[in-house]
C-alpha cells in the first residue's frame, strides 16, 4: 500500500511521508519520531539540535549565490491524532499508517491518517535532503505535542532560531494564508461518588452512539457536528426523567481535540420498563437522525442486553451530573463581530468517563480573545464544581494576533494570484496552531501559515489531497525563491 504513496509526485515529498508515517508518533510520546529526525538531520549532514523538550531543529546553508537572503525557518509538528474507528484492530504504539490512494485523495484505512501536520514535515524534509532546489538559508523546526498542549512549542527558548520569516505548514485548505488563530485552556473535572449495588429486578443494556463524523474540535466546530457525548447525556437525561434508570458506566470521546464521535453507557431499568425503554431509544435515534441528517447522516443510536452489573452510580450523583453536562456549553459560544464567519470562543466536551466511583470529564474550550476564552472555562469550571466534582484549568496558550501588514503576508497574497489566477483568503482560523506560542519568544519573526486541502482531520475519515499538495509544493518552493 505504502508503494503506491511512494509513486506520486512530487516523489521525494510523498517518499518522506511515507518513512514518517511508518513511525508511531502520539502526542506524548514523541521519543521514536525525535530520535527519527535527528538521524535524518544527521545523515545529511546539517546542523542538528534536539532540545530537552524534545523539539528538532535542523539547519541548513543557503543555496550557492543566495546567502545574503533572509533566514526561513521552516515550521512543522511531528505528533499526530491518533483516533481510530472501532471495528478498526489497529495498535498506534506499534503500527505505522496503512495508508491507500483513493482518487486524488490519500487515505488511511480506518485511522487517521497523520497528514496533520505530516505533509507539512515531509515538505520541510524535503527541503533539507535536496541537492537542487534553490533556497534562502533553512531552519526546520519540529516541535512535538502540538495536538495535546503544545508543551514543545512553549517550551522553546528564545535564541535557537535566527530566521526572521517563519513559515508554518499546518493549514488545510489550500486556498487560505492564515495569519492569526485562537489560543486555548484545558479544563478537567474529576470526582469520586458512592456505587451502589444494582436494585433487583432489573434489566441491563448497553447504549450505543456512534458513527458520527467526529472531526477537528477547532477547524470543523463551525459544521455543528454531533458530540456523542452530549448527545449520550442527552438521552440518559431523558431517560432518567422517565424510567428507574440506573447508570453504571459512561465512556465516551477521546483527545480533547476532537469531536467525539461515539460514546457507550452501561445502564439499568426496571425489569417492566426494558421494552419501553427500547422503544425510547429507537425513538430517539429517529429524532436525532432526522436532526443530523446533513451533518452526521451515519448517525446510530442503539442499545442491547446485557449482564446486569453488581454495581451502579449514587443516585444523587447521577441526578447532579446528567444535570452538569446538560448545562455545559459545547459547540460555538460566540462568532467574531469583526472577522466575517470567524468562531471567536468554542468549547469540545471531549471525554466523559466514569467508571469504579472515578469521574472524569475533559473539555477543551478556545478562544482569539482571551478573556473570554477564559471567562466560558470558569463557567464551565463552576458548573461541573456544583456536582462537587474537583475543576483544573490547564495548559493555557495564547492565541496569534494577526499582522495584515507583514511583508510575507504581501508577498505569498499576490504571489498565490499571480500562480494560480485567484486571491487567497487571507484569514484566520479557530484551530489552535503555535505561532502564537512561538512569538512569544520571538517577538519580531513574520508569521504566516498554509498548507494543502486536509479534510476530516483528527478522525478516521482524515484525507489529503493529492493535486493539492502539488499545488502547495510549487507555491512553497516559489516562496523560498521570492523572499529577499
Amino acid at each position: 500500500m505504502a508503494d503506491n504513496i511512494r509513486n506520486l509526485k512530487p516523489n521525494a515529498l510523498w517518499n518522506h511521508f511515507a518513512d514518517l508515517n511508518a513511525v508511531p508518533r502520539p502526542s506524548k510520546k514523541e521519543e521514536r519520531v525525535t530520535a527519527f529526525m535527528k538521524k535524518f538531520g544527521e545523515s545529511l549532514g546539517l546542523k542538528t539540535y534536539v532540545d530537552e523538550a524534545g523539539n528538532v531543529i535542523i539547519k541548513k546553508p543557503a543555496s550557492p549565490g543566495m546567502e545574503g537572503r533572509t533566514t526561513v525557518a521552516l515550521q512543522g509538528h511531528l505528533d499526530m491524532v491518533h483516533q481510530k474507528n472501532a471495528s478498526t484492530d489497529f495498535n498506534f504504539d506499534t503500527q505505522g499508517i496503512q495508508m491507500y490512494v483513493d482518487g486524488d485523495w490519500v487515505k488511511a484505512r480506518g485511522t487517521t491518517l497523520g497528514s496533520d501536520n505530516g505533509i507539512g514535515v515531509a515538505a520541510a524534509m524535503t527541503i533539507l535532503s535536496s541537492k537542487d532546489i534553490p533556497h534562502p538559508p533553512i531552519e526546520a523546526l519540529f516541535t512535538v505535542d502540538e495536538e495535546t498542549g503544545m508543551s514543545g512549542a512553549k517550551a522553546l527558548k528564545g535564541g535557537l532560531l535566527s530566521a526572521s520569516v517563519m513559515l508554518n505548514l499546518d493549514t488545510e485548505d489550500d486556498m487560505e494564508l492564515t495569519i492569526g488563530c485562537a489560543g486555548g485552556v484545558d479544563v478537567t473535572a474529576t470526582a469520586t461518588y458512592a456505587e451502589v449495588s444494582a436494585p433487583s429486578g432489573q434489566k441491563a443494556f448497553k447504549v450505543m452512539v456512534k458513527s458520527l463524523k467526529g472531526g477537528h474540535s477547532g477547524m470543523e466546530i463551525h459544521l455543528g457536528r454531533g458530540n456523542a457525548n452530549k448527545l449520550m447525556n442527552r438521552l440518559l437525561f431523558g431517560a432518567q426523567e422517565n424510567f428507574e434508570l440506573h447508570v453504571a458506566a459512561i465512556n465516551g470521546g477521546g483527545l480533547r481535540n476532537a469531536i467525539p464521535r461515539e460514546s457507550f453507557a452501561i445502564v439499568t431499568v426496571a425489569a417492566a420498563q426494558a421494552k419501553a425503554f427500547s422503544t425510547y431509544v429507537e425513538k430517539m435515534q429517529a429524532t436525532l437522525k432526522t436532526e443530523y441528517h446533513t451533518t452526521d447522516p451515519g448517525l446510530e443510536l442503539t442499545c442491547e442486553a446485557v449482564d446486569v452489573p453488581a454495581n451502579v452510580m449514587d443516585a444523587d450523583f447521577q441526578y447532579r451530573l446528567l444535570r452538569a453536562v446538560y448545562a455545559c456549553p459545547n459547540g460555538i459560544y460566540r462568532m467574531s463581530p469583526d472577522i466575517a464567519g470567524l468562531v471567536q470562543t468554542s468549547n469540545n466536551v471531549a471525554r466523559i468517563l466514569t467508571e469504579k466511583g472515578s469521574l472524569l470529564i475533559q473539555c477543551l474550550t478556545r478562544g482569539s480573545v482571551d478573556s473570554e476564552k477564559m471567562d466560558l472555562a470558569d463557567a464551565i469550571k463552576c458548573t461541573f464544581e456544583l456536582t462537587g466534582a474537583t475543576v483544573a484549568l490547564t495548559g493555557d496558550y495564547p492565541g496569534w494576533v494577526p499582522r495584515p501588514e507583514a511583508s510575507i503576508v504581501k508577498l505569498m497574497s499576490s504571489l498565490h494570484e499571480e500562480m494560480f489566477h485567484k486571491k487567497a483568503a487571507v484569514n484566520a482560523c479557530h484551530a489552535g496552531l503555535e505561532c502564537g506560542i512561538l512569538g512569544t519568544n520571538y517577538p519580531n519573526i513574520e508569521m504566516i501559515s498554509f498548507g494543502p486541502n486536509v479534510r476530516g482531520a483528527h478522525s478516521p475519515d482524515e484525507k489529503v489531497q493529492i493535486s493539492s499538495v502539488q499545488k502547495f509544493w510549487k507555491y512553497l518552493l516559489e516562496t523560498l525563491t521570492r523572499i529577499g
